[in-house]
């Protein structure tokens, strides 16, 4: 059919029934473009879709409302994440630094495989660390599968499928003692007191920073000697067990009454969001410049597994839920059974023990 409209516009269109006997208005085009041949010719092509069991009226308005990765992140997502993802704030920063600059604008249906492999061999490329470009690629994969189980329209297929995450460089560094000497040199320095304590009170328990920074004096039970942690990182609460260096540095801190937090920020009462830059400025000074923060979780395993702790209680200790997240300190296990062994063997040899065994005889 052709419509002729007042204003003088011209329109192609096609009227057929879908596979339950609806009947369809197809547009095809504007009659100022196309001629009466083209158009029939796409009559044709569109009425045959319709004759197999497809409907490309509906297929036409699935295609239009495909949401751009932006619409659906905003729209869908990330109010999904803030309700069951404790790290939806990681995922939104990922998005907005790594993701969306570029593929925000473009259709899920327009996103490619070949597209997402550019970016991550770019990310790689630009010095970004291997876990980093890991975390795009597994949130991207990830929107894409609850796209799909949403039934987003453009989602039916999921491109990051065939793309494999890099292997994650395990980086371990534990401080020795000279170096734990110097880290606290530099702790009773510094100008950050609250800060200072913070990460004192890291090294003393191998806490992560958050279970620290965010601790509240009520969950201090000092009969028990333990710190509460009401939710951890596995999402159940866990008992920090405070040795007596971290009994006593939490005695030494002047309680503010209205404030309920152990580590209140100077500046706005609150938890501080990150120990970064005084973190920074304190292992500058005490030579560290390759130790992180989470370097101190580290040490505080290898001191105890070198002092012949079993793996067990540290996994205790450090609250992990699995065995194999705390088997990579295996390794300073055996060191010590091996210094262990070495003891035997001068034992053994020792032309000095020698001589007492055989006058003992």
């Amino acid at each position: 059919m052709l419509e002729v409209r007042r204003t003088g516009g011209r329109t192609f269109y096609l009227r057929y029934r879908d596979a339950h006997g609806r009947e369809r208005q197809f547009k095809i085009g504007s009659a100022h473009i196309l001629t009466v041949s083209q158009a029939r010719r796409k009559a044709r092509a569109v009425l045959a879709e319709a004759i197999l069991g497809r409907d490309p009226q509906k297929e036409r308005q699935e295609l239009r409302s495909v949401p751009t990765l932006a619409e659906f992140a905003d729209e869908s997502y990330l109010p999904y994440a803030k309700n069951v993802k404790r790290s939806w704030q990681t995922d939104e920063t990922i998005l907005r630094i790594h993701i969306l600059q570029k593929f925000g604008a473009s259709h899920l249906d327009e996103i490619s495989n070949q597209a997402i492999a550019d970016l991550l061999s770019r990310m790689r490329d630009q010095g970004y660390a291997s876990g980093t470009v890991n975390r795009v690629l597994i949130l991207l994969r990830f929107i894409f599968n609850l796209a799909r189980k949403w039934g987003v329209p453009g989602a039916a297929e999921n491109p990051t499928a065939g793309l494999k995450t890099a292997p994650d460089v395990c980086r371990e560094r534990f401080l020795a003692h000279d170096e734990v000497q110097r880290l606290l040199s530099a702790l009773e320095t510094d100008e950050n007191r609250v800060a200072a304590r913070a990460i004192k009170l890291l090294l003393f328990t191998g806490a992560r920073r958050n279970e620290v920074t965010h601790a509240k004096w009520e969950h201090v039970n000092w009969d028990k000697r333990t710190l509460l942690v009401p939710r951890a990182k596995s999402g159940r609460p866990r008992s920090i067990h405070l040795n007596s260096a971290a009994l006593d540095l939490l005695r030494a801190i002047d309680r503010t009454d209205d404030n309920p937090f152990i580590f209140p920020s100077p500046v706005t009462g609150r938890p501080s969001p990150s120990l970064h830059f005084p973190w920074w400025r304190i292992r500058e000074k005490a030579g560290l410049l390759d130790v992180r923060l989470h370097d101190l979780r580290h040490s505080f395993a290898s001191f105890l597994v070198n002092q012949g702790v079993s793996l067990y209680v540290v996994q205790g200790l450090l609250g992990h839920t699995q065995a194999r997240t705390t088997q990579r300190y295996a390794h300073l296990a055996n060191d010590t059974l091996a210094d262990a062994a070495e003891v035997v063997r001068d034992v053994i040899l020792s032309p000095a023990n020698g001589a007492n065994a055989t006058s003992a005889l």
